[in-house]
């Protein structure tokens, strides 16, 4: 079968062209350690053709950590070939300033159309230090930059309302999942007739999805996209329509013990997608240190979990 040809890319900015469900593709490795690019290819493409509406590659799901810079540019420029400028491409950008602008270089000159901006390598700085870093990361390259919000890189409102007034910056991703602070942040940058695309960026971001609705916040990203596009697309539909019905019993029978599940080991939050992934008849591989593979008894539950996921959804569209 030949593949149709792959469509212009979109002269829209980047800012009016994420809507929709965000996919953080895992990184594929083969049997040596290896990153495994057919591979990354074909799970990039099936994202896309299920409707993902952006790629966010070598990200937190996609080990950015554990990438080579070669690695990571090989990985970017090949899922701006697969997109096809059907969607926008992002790329994270870490470490310290220098690092993550090195990082930010690769990742334009593979193609990428924006960056996620990662949390600063192990320091925790002062609101300063975090303004500076995120604003000459997106000086650095004409590629629009979304800062990522958790752990070591927590904003005040007074710096998001700075950022949202930076060059090249267009949005903020919340890993954190303090929704006063968030609701503040969202306050703040409004008050000061300023705009930011915001994200809820929670490991499992469909759990808290009514409640982030309910200041605002309507974008996010979806790891079970990566292995369960099916269900990820009829909570999103669901969501954005507002079903209840279906939204409660989805939280209620799938991603709340999927969260449940995670809690149970260090690193789940990328180790069990990637498991998954494999469940689902893509061999991606394992992941790399320092994360590890989970227990083969959380494996066993993650395969009920999605297996009840589905069958939940054709419940409902029986009975629609």
């Amino acid at each position: 079968m030949t593949s149709a040809p792959p469509a212009a890319p979109s002269a829209a900015p980047l800012v009016e062209r994420l809507d929709g469900l965000l996919f953080f593709p895992v990184t594929a490795f083969g049997p040596d350690g290896a990153v495994d690019l057919d591979t990354f290819r074909a799970h990039v493409r099936d994202g896309i053709e299920a409707g993902a509406a952006a790629v966010f590659a070598c990200c937190g799901t996609g080990e950015f950590h554990a990438l080579t810079p070669e690695e990571f540019r090989a990985c970017v420029a090949a899922a701006v070939e697969e997109a096809g400028g059907r969607v926008p491409v992002l790329a994270g950008a870490g470490y310290g300033t220098a690092l993550a602008i090195r990082y930010a270089r690769l990742a334009e000159e593979a193609g990428a159309d924006g960056l996620l901006a990662m949390p600063p390598y192990l320091v925790v700085a002062d609101q300063a230090g975090l303004l500076r870093h995120y604003t000459e990361l997106a000086a650095a390259t004409s590629l629009d930059v979304i800062v990522y919000q958790r752990d070591n890189a927590v904003l005040t409102p007074e710096t998001a309302v700075a950022l949202a007034r930076a060059e090249g910056v267009i949005g903020l991703k919340d890993g954190l999942g303090d929704l006063d602070l968030m609701q503040r942040i969202v306050s703040a940058v409004r008050a000061e007739g300023l705009d930011l695309l915001y994200f809820n960026g929670l490991p499992t971001a469909e759990l808290t999805g009514l409640a982030y609705r309910g200041i605002g916040v309507t974008l996010y990203s979806s790891a079970v996209f990566c292995f369960a596009p099916d269900l990820a697309l009829a909570f999103h539909r669901a969501l954005t329509t507002g079903d209840d019905a279906t939204v409660n019993r989805l939280v209620d029978g799938f991603y709340r013990p999927l969260v449940e599940l995670r809690a149970k080991g260090r690193g789940y939050a990328v180790s069990l997608v990637k498991a998954a992934v494999r469940m689902g008849g893509l061999d991606v591989g394992e992941v790399r240190p320092p994360l590890s593979e989970p227990a083969p008894e959380h494996l066993k539950e993650l395969a009920v979990i999605i297996e009840r996921g589905r069958a939940l959804l054709a419940t409902g569209e029986g009975d629609a």
